[in-house]
């Protein structure tokens, strides 16, 4: 159990990495206190079928672990892409735009700086307006504006992670939603790009970068990490 500040706090890091990852770093110092003697973790599929068992010292353990995921739920490309279409992987993951953040984040694993992802959500619940999701971002003009905002000594709000997340995604990309609960309006108050149809959507991204413009197409959104693999990915030893 951790407290809310805590929980509020360590929410600030990229999937896929172990070491010099603040939040993996913390738990590793919290091990230090709770004298840990035996670990327990699973792996499982898109089907929440368990796919590997790992178990005994709680280091060794998890590093196999970690060496099983890389292998089998991360994919490796060769180069960033112009263009990256991507999901939230569906009904539940994609209930709202609050969840469909996942999505873009692991698009943006594989964008090029001044891209675009195109990402199609349902957000049958909405932004959510239940939260401060929705309100942090309708409370700033631009993504820039945002993090100036949540970044500033003492500043802790609720959810402020989902939304420091968006907003570096945002600056290394254009971001359009494709939903069937969002209006255009709700879509721009976050910040983001409606898109009504992702085929025309494509073709006038294409003409913006050219001919020879690259798509990469995430069907499963946040279930697979995509990473570059000439990208330092690094483990724990």
């Amino acid at each position: 159990m951790a407290g809310q500040i805590t929980v509020l706090r360590n929410h600030d890091a990229t999937w896929g990495i172990t070491n010099g990852n603040p939040i993996w770093e913390e738990v590793q110092e919290v091990l230090q206190y709770a004298a840990p003697t035996f670990l327990l973790n699973v792996a499982l599929n898109c089907e929440k079928e368990i796919t590997a068992i790992f178990a005994g010292d709680v280091h060794k353990a998890h590093a196999a672990g970690c060496a099983y995921v890389k292998e089998n739920a991360m994919i490796p490309v060769s180069h960033a892409y112009d263009i990256v279409i991507t999901s939230n992987s569906g009904y539940p993951l994609d209930f709202n735009l609050y969840q469909a953040v996942k999505g873009m984040s692991a698009a943006a694993q594989v964008v090029k700086p001044g891209g675009a992802i195109i990402i199609a959500a349902e957000c049958l619940d909405g932004i959510p307006e239940h939260g401060l999701y929705g309100q942090l971002l309708r409370g700033s003009k631009s993504p820039q504006e945002l993090l100036q905002k949540i970044t500033t000594p003492g500043f802790l709000e609720q959810d402020q992670w989902q939304v420091q997340i968006q907003a570096h995604i945002q600056l290394k990309a254009d971001v359009y939603v494709y939903s069937n609960y969002l209006s255009d309006e709700q879509i721009r108050t976050c910040l983001l790009n409606p898109c009504r149809s992702i085929e025309e959507t494509l073709q006038r991204l294409t003409k913006k970068y050219g001919p020879n413009a690259s798509v990469c197409v995430l069907p499963q959104g946040p279930q697979t990490i995509p990473y570059i693999k000439t990208k330092n990915i690094q483990s724990q030893k």
